[in-house]
Formats: C-alpha cells, sequence, structure tokens
C-alpha cells in the first residue's frame, strides 16, 4: 500500500475515532467543547460536571455523568494515541483527536470512579494590550514586560493551577513574534501559539523527554528556546542553554510566588543532581512574572527582577519597575 493510502486511511479512522468520542461525550460537554469561552471541562468520580469559562468562573452543570459513560470517554480518548488503559494503567494523558484538547483522565484504582479532565487550547492569543484592557496587567507592568522581550532578557512566568500562566506566555511570544529570529518551542501538549515566520515546534513523546528534546534543540540552532511547562530535571538543560548563548527565553513554572519559583527551579535541578547551582540560576533567569486566580478573574501580582546572588549565596530579588533604566533603555525605549 502507497504512502498516500496509508495517510488517507489513517486520516479516515481518526475522523471515525473523533466522531465516536463526539457521541460519547453527549450533548453538554459537546456544546462546551465548541464554546469559545470554555477553558476547561471537568467530571468528577461522584458524576458532577463543572464547567470553567472566561468571566464566570468555574461552575456545576445541572446534569450528572454516569461511571460507565465517564469509563467509555476515557477508554476511547486512550484508544485514539493506541494506549491500553485499565487496573494496570489507571492514567491516561492525551490529546482529543483532530482539535487538539489536552486530556487527563483517571480510572480505580487510583480514584473511586472514573474521573476526567478536558483543558482548551486558548481560541486567540490574548495580547498584552488585551490584558491592561481587562485589567489583567498595568501599564507599567506591560511596558517592563516588552522592554524585557526587546532586550532578550530570560522571563520565567510563574502561578498555580489555572492561573493562566501558558496565556501569558502566549502573549509574550506575540511580541518575541515580531523580531526575525528563530523560535524553537518545546512542550508536552501543544498549548503555545507563535506568529514567528521561522519557528519550529517540538513535543514529548513515549521515549522523548523534554530532556532529550532540549539536548537536540541545541543542534537545530535556535536563536529562543521557548518551554510550555518546566516540570523535572529538564530544568538544568534549561538555564544551561539559556546561560550560553541563547537568550530571550520564556518558560513556565509552578509556584505560589514569584521567589518561590526559584526554589521550585532547585527542586526540579534536585532530581538530577544533589549539587544545586544556584549562581546558574540567578545568571540565567532574569526576570520572574507570578500570575494568580483571583475571585475577579487573573492577575500578575508582581515582576521581580534576579540580580544575582548576596554575599550568603541567596538570590538578591528586588521589584522590576517601570522606570527601571536598565530594562527599559535596552528594551522598547532604545
Amino acid at each position: 500500500m502507497s504512502a498516500a493510502a496509508n495517510a488517507r486511511d489513517g486520516a479516515v479512522a481518526n475522523a471515525r475515532r473523533a466522531a465516536m468520542l463526539k457521541t460519547a461525550f453527549g450533548p453538554v460537554i459537546g456544546a462546551a467543547l465548541d464554546d469559545p469561552s470554555v477553558i476547561e471541562i471537568m467530571a468528577n468520580p461522584d458524576g458532577a460536571l463543572w464547567i470553567e469559562r472566561h468571566g464566570t468562573g468555574r461552575q456545576r452543570e445541572n446534569v450528572d455523568m454516569r461511571p460507565a459513560d465517564a469509563e467509555r470517554i476515557i477508554r476511547l480518548v486512550a484508544s485514539n494515541v493506541g494506549f491500553d488503559c485499565g487496573c494496570d494503567h489507571p492514567i491516561i494523558s492525551a490529546e482529543l483527536p483532530e482539535t487538539g484538547e489536552r486530556f487527563e483522565g483517571v480510572l480505580p484504582p487510583v480514584s473511586i470512579a472514573p474521573a476526567f479532565a478536558i483543558r482548551k487550547p486558548a481560541g486567540r492569543v490574548i495580547r498584552l494590550g488585551d490584558y491592561i484592557e481587562a485589567g489583567v496587567i498595568s501599564g507599567a507592568q506591560a511596558l517592563i514586560l516588552k522592554a524585557a522581550i526587546a532586550a532578550r532578557k530570560n522571563v520565567l512566568i510563574a502561578g498555580g493551577t489555572s492561573s493562566g500562566k501558558t496565556t501569558l506566555a502566549n502573549a509574550l511570544l506575540a511580541e518575541i513574534a515580531a523580531s526575525e529570529e528563530r523560535i524553537v518551542i518545546l512542550e508536552d501538549t501543544r498549548e503555545l501559539r507563535c506568529e514567528a515566520s521561522d519557528r519550529i515546534a517540538l513535543r514529548t513523546s513515549p521515549g522523548v523527554t523534554l530532556e532529550l528534546l532540549l539536548r537536540s534543540t541545541m543542534r537545530l540552532r535556535p536563536d529562543r528556546i521557548i518551554v510550555g511547562e518546566v516540570r523535572g530535571s529538564e530544568a538544568l538543560d534549561l538555564l544551561k542553554a539559556w546561560n550560553t548563548g541563547h537568550p530571550g527565553g520564556v518558560a513556565t513554572i509552578h509556584a505560589n510566588s514569584a521567589a518561590s519559583a526559584l526554589g521550585r527551579l532547585e527542586q526540579l535541578i534536585g532530581e538530577r543532581t544533589t549539587r544545586i547551582p544556584t549562581q546558574l540560576i540567578a545568571d540565567a533567569v532574569d526576570l520572574v512574572v507570578f500570575i494568580a486566580k483571583t475571585g475577579a478573574g487573573r492577575a500578575v501580582k508582581e515582576i521581580l527582577r534576579v540580580d544575582g546572588l548576596d554575599a550568603h549565596q541567596c538570590y538578591r530579588l528586588s521589584p522590576a519597575e517601570a522606570r527601571d533604566l536598565s530594562l527599559v533603555s535596552e528594551g522598547v525605549q532604545s
């Protein structure tokens, strides 16, 4: 059979699986997937169905999901990526066929009943100007970030789950795209969007970790290296890359404050070595941006500069300000 025939058969099979999955989701989840205001869809073990939307937050729907229906959805998603889930493999991480939403499903015995969450990618890139209008970021903060991007500073975006880290990273990528640079983007699931004309988007796969991708990236001649989320020992490889000829990168990390993001980097690097290279962290990370989810939505709470280490080998951190001439003069006002 020719390659074209194989590709055609594969496309038909994918379309069939996508149709089966859409039927299994039912009308409520199906409508939510089509609704551009929906951010995330969550089915709990007790059958409760929760949907989070822009502007209104997370709300419980007036329908419940039977365990058998939730399990069928999880098994269909697993089948689509060639994964055999069950008691021995009760966790499935995947992307939905054709549309690419991030899917995480769990089965007993890790949960008392089947449960899953579907995270939708951003329908459009929210730019820094949009953030200002929405009150997520101040004009001064936007100026700092624009200047940092223009000055090729390395920016670490920190925050909790669903705090808006990826969306903010996309806003910074929109600024980077205006440059004529070669961008390499590394992710576990495709959530980052970049309009740069010279770009490569790489994704992990079974047997190919972010650590391996970072090492390969160095041979792809990147000008800037972007990582969707740092969550393991690949943090060490990223910092080395940022610090050796590839400045101007952006990455996100789970942390509860800007300062604790550096401690989180130490923890991740500690998965590989007992000698934590604090000097490398201080040299490689220029700005840490902390974004948080609040009752009114999301907000950038602080932007800290990393100015090396003090005499006690602690990080020297200071609030970044628009009048900080060492940032602004190198950036947008140069």
